[in-house]
């Protein structure tokens, strides 16, 4: 190698290209083991998959204490309307009455 087309470079700023380029090559082993290290890599995914179904645990877990309020509010609901208005209630037992007696009268 010809050094007839680089710069003159003091001690100091050789080494500090030295420890720059360390801390370069340091940094891409580093980065090659973490890529090589199938282990680890799936070690985190598992923890990655665990955090993930805990939290829909959670949320299900969540949703099915809704449940039972959900449904006292629906049976009230519901029982409010019929002890408001029994009409429909008393239509459907007439409907009912009356199609018994064609029946039992075909007979």
């Amino acid at each position: 190698m010809s050094m007839e087309g680089q710069q003159t470079r003091s001690p100091e700023q050789i080494e500090a290209e030295i420890e720059q380029t360390r801390e370069e090559l340091a940094d891409t082993v580093e980065a090659l083991a973490k890529k090589t290290d199938v282990k680890a890599q799936a070690q985190a995914k598992a923890a990655e998959i665990k955090a993930g179904a805990q939290d829909k645990a959670e949320a299900a877990t969540e949703a099915a204490k809704k449940v039972p309020e959900q449904a006292k509010q629906a049976a009230s609901t519901a029982t409010a309307k019929l002890d408001g208005d029994r009409r429909p209630l008393y239509a459907a037992a007439v409907v009912g009455l009356v199609v018994m007696v064609v029946l039992l009268r075909r007979r």
